[in-house]
């Protein structure tokens, strides 16, 4: 059997958890999200950079990526947001994902974005 890594863990979560091969990653927000609320394209650039970083700690990129699950708190923003995903995508490898409208954590939260990949 092999290891359990856990990385950025707190008493709640682990922001990184590594298992047989396969890095998952908690959901991601933007990282200023108590200070304001930007635009869905602007939350979503943010989110995506904070998943590549993580990503790159655990030893993979978004090439790797096995799945997504993406929230958003009003799914009119769906276009909008997926435009941007499309643009970050690796469009030879994207994953299997799915995308459900839901109420966020915090009112200034728009979008979160959790993944897992292959390492």
């Amino acid at each position: 059997m092999s290891a359990i890594v856990r990385h950025h863990k707190n008493t709640r979560m682990s922001q990184i958890v590594i298992h047989n091969g396969v890095a998952y990653l908690s959901g991601q927000v933007c990282p200023d999200f108590l200070q304001s609320s930007p635009p869905i394209e602007e939350q979503t650039r943010s989110v995506l950079a904070c998943i590549e970083k993580l990503l790159a700690e655990a030893g993979t990129v978004k090439s790797k990526l096995l799945t997504a699950q993406i929230w958003l708190a009003d799914v009119s923003e769906f276009d909008r947001m997926n435009a941007v995903w499309e643009a970050w995508i690796d469009p030879e490898n994207p994953p299997a994902r799915a995308t459900c409208g839901v109420t966020l954590g915090h009112p200034n939260v728009r979008v979160e974005i959790t993944v897992s990949a292959a390492v």
